[in-house]
């Protein structure tokens, strides 16, 4: 109840962030997320601070203020009280709080100071929370979002709303509750912000049945709590869905995040995400920029290797701008099964998927596992690049087996889409299943979306984890029964096919023929008199 009660009261807040965007000519308008996030995240990490001050000094809590108890201290134990904090923290000034800025919303030029505490926050922070390009640029954590108002003399009161708000409400006494409310509340802050999809990178929110169905699969449940220091990687992360699901799998602080994305405004929510999911130590290794063209996890010269990927790329995009510079001998390792051509004519439907997948692979550890969102014409293409990786993944004997999902599993495109996963220590067999009847279909504003409840969901991960076989559902194969079946991984194709059939007597069937018989002399009789009866019509006919 108490979470309940927390999670609706937060809901309240970033819509009150959202209207008062609205009311200053923001509503819908491309810098509204930015604001709206970003204040979100100061709020956040502004209680956070308190949170931590006063599990280390108890005295703070028990003050009528303790941001003025705070102001009282000396820089070096200010300082002190810094280092205790844990690394997930923001350092913080006493200027910085959200307190100060209350007391201070009077004063002439309001927005600059608002402006310049938050920018104050990021260069403090700098190390911790800045997000890299591909170029080595840092992306800082705070904009001056005031500037985003055009009119001028409207900033200061824009920066008084929302201040006004923010000192309502508290996170610090969620931060005790060991519950799981962010995913909800993630998604709830970007919904408005995370529509487009198809094509588009990392504007593609991935539903919760596939990332938590990717998750259970590659990280079992009596495996939770048992691995340690391993790196899980995303080269299209968008907002980070597939991640902090992983992550939460094995553990936050068992596993390091490494991600990279093309685009900018993905790479900040995905930010946001880590420091919402106590994964800020990984920040430093997400990153902004061209995963395709332009890699950037590296050991030394080569590509970094990881324990496990998970990905949700897109699946067509124009990449004609830089295809030749993908087929050369740099990258012939890399994209082993080649680059796909340029079509004279809709070049944006380019099959870029298949970069990413090769990429995946070239990308796994000996021993790793990777979780990958494909179009379902992959499993069964019957040439091309589609058919060389699954060559690939049989005969080197590193799949562990695929889900095709119900039609409208993302609302946001038709495409039917199944989940491949990838083993290097699967050796045996491989788990096949065709989940396409699964589900209820509802209307998501204009478009159809199917939702898997949570038993059907369970009942995917169990047959996968157990490798159970289940009539016209699941299906058990080696490797060898699918380089006979042409390579083909649908499931379909390898259900048994049955015909029904009766035991009887000799005496039944000689009694079952006679009746067949009999029945068609019936038919034949019929059949005689209805020609005589034609044939007499015709010669009736005359011409008039």
């Amino acid at each position: 109840m108490v979470t309940q009660d927390f999670e609706n009261k937060t809901k309240q807040l970033i819509d009150s962030l959202k209207g008062i965007c609205a009311s200053y000519g923001l509503g819908n308008d491309g810098n509204e997320f930015k604001i709206i996030t970003q204040v979100f995240l100061y709020k956040f990490l502004n209680d956070k601070f308190a949170f931590e001050a006063k599990k280390i000094d108890p005295n703070l809590a028990k003050t009528e203020s303790w941001e003025q108890a705070i102001s009282a201290l000396s820089e070096d134990q200010l300082e002190m009280l810094q280092l205790q904090m844990g690394a997930d923290t923001a350092r913080l000034k006493p200027e910085h709080f959200i307190a100060h800025l209350f007391s201070q919303q009077n004063a002439p030029e309001f927005a600059k100071l608002f402006d310049d505490t938050l920018r104050d926050i990021a260069i403090t922070n700098n190390d911790i929370f800045a997000v890299k390009t591909d170029g080595g640029a840092k992306i800082t954590l705070f904009d001056r979002v005031s500037e985003y108002i055009t009119d001028e003399s409207k900033r200061d009161n824009f920066c008084r709303a929302i201040i006004n708000k923010l000192v309502e409400f508290s996170f610090e006494r969620i931060f005790t509750q060991k519950y799981d409310f962010y995913a909800t509340l993630f998604e709830y802050l970007i919904k408005d912000y995370n529509k487009d999809s198809g094509g588009k990178y990392a504007e593609y929110y991935t539903p919760h049945a596939v990332a938590k169905i990717m998750a259970a699969i590659l990280v079992p449940q009596d495996q939770q709590g048992t691995i340690n220091n391993v790196s899980c990687y995303d080269p299209s992360a968008g907002s980070g869905t597939l991640l902090m699901n992983i992550a939460h799998a094995i553990g936050e602080q068992r596993c390091s995040i490494y991600s990279q994305d093309i685009s900018q405004k993905s790479s900040s929510l995905l930010r946001l995400n880590l420091i919402l999911n106590n994964l800020v130590h990984s920040i430093p290794h997400i990153i902004q920029g061209n995963t395709i063209q332009h890699p950037y996890h590296k050991d030394g010269k080569t590509l970094r290797k990881f324990d496990y990927i998970v990905s949700n790329p897109p699946f067509k995009m124009d990449f004609s701008d830089f295809r030749n510079e993908l087929d050369s001998k740099e990258h012939q390792e890399r994209f082993f099964a080649g680059v796909p051509n340029i079509p004279k004519a809709k070049k944006d439907g380019m099959a870029i998927y298949l970069l990413f997948l090769q990429h995946i692979i070239h990308s796994l550890k000996p021993g790793g596992k990777a979780a990958v969102v494909v179009p379902t014409g992959f499993i069964t293409a019957q040439s091309g690049i589609d058919k060389k990786i699954r060559e690939k993944l049989v005969k080197e004997k590193m799949l562990a087996g695929v889900v095709s999902m119900p039609s409208n599993i993302f609302a946001t495109t038709g495409t039917n889409v199944s989940i491949l996963f990838i083993d290097r220590n699967n050796k045996e067999n491989v788990v096949l299943i065709d989940a396409s009847n699964l589900g209820t279909k509802i209307k998501d504003g204009k478009n159809q979306k199917t939702l898997l409840s949570e038993e059907e969901e369970d009942k995917i991960i169990a047959s996968f984890i157990s490798k159970e076989a289940s009539e016209d559902f699941s299906v058990i194969v080696s490797y060898a029964d699918i380089m006979a079946k042409n390579y083909s991984l649908s499931a379909g194709q390898y259900f048994e096919v049955k015909s029904d059939h009766i035991d009887i007597t000799p005496d039944q069937f000689t009694q079952k023929i006679k009746s067949i018989s009999n029945n068609l002399d019936s038919l034949f009789q019929q059949s005689s008199k209805l020609e005589l009866e034609i044939k007499k019509q015709l010669v009736g006919l005359k011409y008039e």
